[in-house]
């Protein structure tokens, strides 16, 4: 680009114009105008009479075949060499998308007939294409004949015009500052910054919150886990202390845990003549065949007065005076079951009942026989003797608590007040109370509550 001088007679030729090339063109113009105005006189005095200058802009090709232009007070201001540049890199983004353009209908007419020698009409089998393109008939023009390396031609292709738009788009960006941004895209961003700050300071209050209320939360469960550990640990000092001081006298267990004959308890008090009897207590067997004895009663001269035995396989059987009733339960199955039996001596009438129920009754069991006093009272072995001669194979194995003995027959009513544990009601006769109970051989006695037991059987 540049001034060249012309005669006056001679006409201007038309130059063909760029837009990048009309810029600086336009400034040496404006730069020659504001030299002009300086040194207007001298200029025509050294001019040849009937000739005057001329300005006309020139092609760059024009300036750099032979017509230098000097470039008035040094470079371009920046601000014009900026937009010559933005302008110069959107003429090369727009050639980049007329290529990607060309590019990418080229790549659909080679997918057209990629699909074409695949589908060969829907007739032949997959690979037929393959074969017919062995056969010399080459219907991709030339394009390789193996589809993979057809693929990975036009995969390379695309990767490349990607490559080359992201680096003018990153030229682009780094052309242009921040400071060159409008006042009201710069205020949009610091706005959108805040709003980030905001919710981000916003976040960090709830996460204060919800850690200040799951300290809370645990504080509290450590508490209450705390305050369970230090009721366990009282409740095993208790039982450290010893066995013999419950806190109510009868909530306590005689646990027989092995089949012996050495392994038993004792009752402290003994029967007065009874014409008739009521007798209860809780029972839960762990061993088979057969419970064993849960209690005998012998007197001199009788060993089998009074005995409650389930032996083997055969079923429980209840002893008076060494006669024979077979009973209707069934308490072999590890549980917790409530037993009582009646009996008296009118007619030798006796009842059954298992958790409540009545299961069974019948007469002629010992008739008109009274009970006689002053025997021993053994709770799991049946005596050979009073108070002795035991047979391993007749050992209850198990656990029990709440025998009871009264001098009548209790009524039905009752009984079942008893087994739902809405009644407590103490044998008149022989009461469960700890200092009424001795055990031996191993025998020991716990603190229980019975139907708090039962009920993590049901």
């Amino acid at each position: 680009r540049g001034v060249r001088r012309v005669p006056s007679g001679a006409p201007s030729q038309p130059s063909p114009r760029s837009p990048a090339g009309m810029l600086p063109v336009v400034a040496g113009l404006l730069l020659a105008v504001a030299a002009g105005g300086r040194g207007s006189s001298s200029a025509e005095q050294e001019s040849p009479p009937g000739s005057r200058f001329v300005c006309t802009s020139l092609p760059l090709e024009a300036a750099g075949a032979g017509c230098p232009v000097p470039m008035q007070g040094g470079a371009l201001p920046p601000e014009e060499e900026l937009r010559a540049t933005v302008l110069q890199l959107r003429e090369t983004v727009l050639q980049q998308k007329e290529t990607i353009g060309s590019q990418r209908e080229a790549i659909r007419e080679l997918t057209g007939k990629l699909s074409r020698c695949e589908g060969a009409d829907g007739k032949s089998a997959p690979g037929t294409w393959k074969k017919e393109l062995g056969k010399g008939k080459d219907t991709m023009g030339d394009l390789p004949r193996d589809p993979a390396q057809v693929i990975d031609q036009l995969s390379r292709t695309m990767q490349t015009l990607k490559d080359r738009l992201e680096s003018l788009e990153h030229q682009l960006r780094a052309n242009v500052s921040y400071a060159a941004l409008p006042n009201d895209l710069r205020e949009m961003l610091q706005r959108r910054l805040g709003d980030l700050e905001r919710q981000l300071l916003s976040k960090v209050a709830e996460l204060e919150d919800e850690k200040s209320l799951l300290h809370n939360e645990t504080s509290a469960h450590r508490q209450k886990t705390e305050t369970a550990l230090n009721a366990l640990l009282e409740r095993v000092s208790e039982l450290e202390k010893g066995n013999s001081a419950f806190k109510s006298p009868d909530e306590f267990k005689v646990s027989l845990p092995l089949r012996t004959n050495y392994l038993y308890g004792k009752i402290k008090k003994t029967l007065p003549e009874l014409y008739a009897f009521t007798v209860c207590l809780w029972l839960r067997s762990s061993a088979s065949p057969g419970i064993g004895t849960p209690f005998s009663y012998a007197v001199p001269g009788q060993a089998n007065e009074i005995v409650l035995i389930e032996w083997g396989n055969n079923p429980i059987e209840l002893l008076i005076n060494d006669k024979v009733a077979q009973l209707p339960l069934f308490i072999s199955d590890g549980k917790w079951h409530h037993i009582c039996i009646t009996w008296t001596t009118r007619d030798g009438m006796w009842e059954a009942f298992q958790d409540g129920e009545k299961l069974g009754t019948g007469e002629n069991l010992a008739p008109w026989h009274p009970i006689k006093p002053g025997g021993v009272l053994i709770l799991g072995q049946e005596q050979d003797t009073v108070g002795g001669r035991f047979d391993a194979t007749q050992a209850f194995v198990g656990e029990m608590s709440q025998f009871n003995i009264w001098d009548r027959v209790l009524k039905a009513e009752d009984i079942t007040n008893i087994a739902n544990c809405s009644t407590n009601m103490p044998g008149n006769i022989i009461p469960w109370v700890d200092n009424n109970v001795d055990v031996f051989g191993g025998a020991t006695k716990w603190p229980v509550e019975t139907c708090e037991e039962r009920l993590l059987d049901l």
